[in-house]
């Protein structure tokens, strides 16, 4: 019985890791329509773009103060 339950955890665990993992990878994707089964996802790619460019630090403006 314990080994079981210790197997359900540890596939419950992969599962929920691979789903974190593929919407990672779907966010850095810059596609800006996505169609999945009955699922369709239009997304802004320009404005978080703009957000990203905005959030990065400038890695020369860094360098001179050190």
């Amino acid at each position: 019985m314990v080994m079981s339950e210790v197997f359900y955890t540890g596939l419950y665990s992969s599962l929920i890791g691979f789903v974190l993992a593929i919407g990672s990878q779907c966010y850095k994707s810059k596609c800006k329509e996505v169609n999945f089964c009955c699922i369709k996802i239009i997304r802004d790619v320009e404005g978080e773009e703009q957000l990203d460019n905005v959030n990065r630090p400038n890695p020369l403006q860094s360098n001179e103060r050190l």
